[in-house]
This record gives structure tokens, C-alpha cells and sequence, in this order.
């Protein structure tokens, strides 16, 4: 599975069927949801731009650390930490791939502080009838790509992203319900560690 096309892809988007809602979301109330959210855990179903599917955890814990763990028969795992992102590659011991965290969409959401209302932040503001829309860049380095998230309401959630990257590749990511709160240890998102974990060290 290319993974890496799914975290450094320059446009990350999001679409769920949901019960209607009254209006859009005001990017307050967005950016509110985000800086409220500290831990989470939860499923998620990912389909590739080939048709294929994989599931899995996600962890996060913000601010800058997010866990993708794989159900078998896949073993890719990613994480977020130190302001890095890295890929496991499943077929290798040697290390992960690593990638800045600030090149990649994610790093808007995993931000200390999100701020959806920044000046040219948020570049596409819609309700497309059952959900919030939104397409957010970095307002200082667009060329890192662009971020478009669906939310539904009542309460506000984050339900699916789907990440186009520059060679046109697909990649769905829908979210089950996430369990919010709780104490995640710093080991789920620690880099090193699962390194040493994963090469039998």
C-alpha cells in the first residue's frame, strides 16, 4: 500500500452521509472542536485510489501526535511526534520513512492551536446540505497542499477525509465514532521506540 501518498498528498478532504443540519458550522465552532479534542481513539476504513481496503486504530493526542495502527493482514503503521511523520514500511526493518510534520495536511489539525479564522487560512467555507465543509492550507506555505474536512453537528464531528495527491491517487479515510478523553501513553506515538520495536532490538 502506498501510504505515503495518503500523508503527504497536497489536498486532504472529507465526506460522511450524516443527518441534516440546520446551516454550516461557523469556523469558530470548528476550530473550537479541535482545540477541545486532546486524546481520541477510534476505527477507521480506508480505501485506496485501486479499490483496495484496509482498517485500523487511530490515536491522537494533540498537540503533533497521531497513530494510523493497521489491522492484519497489513502491518504499515504510521505515527505523528517530534513534529516528524513517519512511515513504516512493512517490508523492511531498516527504519521509517520521515517526513516533516509541518510539510504535511496533518499538520494543520494537529496544530497547538488550530485557528480556522487565520487570514487565508481557510480558503473554501460550504454546506453541502448534510454537513460542513471546509478546505484549509498553511497561509504561509500553500505549496504544502490544502485540507478539506467534513463535519457533522449536534455534536460537532470529524467523519472522513479523503486525500488526493499530485499524481491524481484517491484515498478514503472514514472515521467510526471517537472515543475522546482518557490518558494515551507517549510510547504509542514515540518514533524511536517503535523503531527499536519493530526491528526486534
Amino acid at each position: 500500500m502506498k501510504l505515503k501518498h495518503i500523508f503527504l498528498a497536497p489536498v486532504l478532504a472529507l465526506a460522511l452521509a450524516a443527518p441534516a443540519q440546520a446551516e454550516k458550522l461557523s469556523l469558530d465552532a470548528l476550530s473550537q472542536y479541535f482545540n477541545a479534542l486532546k486524546t481520541a481513539k477510534g476505527a477507521f476504513t480506508q480505501i485506496n485510489d485501486d479499490g483496495t481496503i484496509a482498517t485500523g486504530t487511530l490515536y491522537i493526542k494533540r498537540p503533533g501526535k497521531i497513530r494510523f495502527e493497521y489491522n492484519p493482514p497489513e502491518t504499515t503503521l504510521v505515527l505523528a511526534s517530534s513534529n516528524t511523520l513517519a512511515i513504516f514500511d512493512p517490508k523492511t526493518n531498516q527504519g521509517p520513512e520521515s517526513y516533516p510534520l509541518g510539510k504535511t495536511p496533518l499538520a494543520i489539525i494537529l496544530a497547538r492551536t488550530v485557528d480556522l479564522s487565520s487570514a487565508n487560512m481557510v480558503t473554501g467555507h460550504s454546506y453541502d446540505g448534510t454537513a460542513t465543509v471546509i478546505t484549509a492550507q498553511d497561509p504561509a506555505h500553500p505549496e504544502y497542499g490544502s485540507i478539506e474536512l467534513k463535519f457533522t453537528s449536534a455534536p460537532v464531528e470529524l467523519r472522513q477525509w479523503v486525500i488526493n495527491n499530485d499524481s491524481g491517487a484517491r484515498t478514503t479515510m472514514v472515521l467510526g465514532a471517537l472515543t475522546k478523553g482518557g490518558s494515551l501513553p507517549n510510547s504509542l506515538f514515540d518514533i524511536a521506540a517503535n523503531t527499536s520495536k519493530r526491528s526486534g532490538r
